[in-house]
């Protein structure tokens, strides 16, 4: 049976990739969710009078996938030391949150968020929030695998992020 992961950590563009090459990942898709307007569109969501927050809902497969490794894999795609957005994407729709769907999920992303906070590994608090999920609208198709349709673009836009993770996480696990 599959379980639903939900999470938002600055552009939905570059939160896909990630998490695509997983064994046990089945689908991931780029929507928006947390705001106040159904059906919102990009350019909406874009404006910021909606409340949503750019974000990827991931089905996978728990037999194959743990919970607790995409939270892993999460807190390696976020700088979860800032609220107001992320790397080049600026502002409330672009925050870090991860997104509960169970009362398990919220009990191991709290963990996750703790024993990151006590890792030692970033100088400021970690502010990502733990919410609960609310609706998740699927963004428009062009949103949809955007690394694989435009990838000179994508690795042109998420150089920040790369360094980021490069800097932060990689061979310092």
């Amino acid at each position: 049976m599959m379980e639903r992961a939900i999470f938002a950590g600055g552009c939905f563009w570059c939160m896909i990739q990630p998490f695509d090459t997983l064994p046990g990942i089945h689908t991931i898709m780029s929507g928006y969710t947390g705001g106040h307007v159904p059906n919102p569109t990009y350019e909406q969501v874009k404006a910021k009078t909606t409340g949503h927050t750019e974000a990827v809902e991931i089905l996978y497969d728990p037999e194959l996938i743990s919970y607790e490794a995409l939270l892993e894999l999460y807190w390696q795609q976020t700088d979860p030391t800032d609220a107001f957005g992320q790397f080049e994407d600026r502002g409330d729709n672009y925050r870090p949150v991860i997104f509960y769907t169970t009362e398990e999920q919220r009990q191991k992303a709290e963990k996750s968020k703790q024993q990151l906070a006590a890792s030692g590994r970033f100088i400021d608090p970690i502010v990502t929030t733990i919410e609960p999920a609310e609706t998740f609208y699927l963004a428009e198709d062009e949103h949809q695998d955007y690394y694989k349709k435009n990838p000179e673009n994508f690795e042109r836009n998420h150089a920040r992020r790369a360094a980021f993770i490069a800097a932060n996480w990689e061979g310092n696990q």
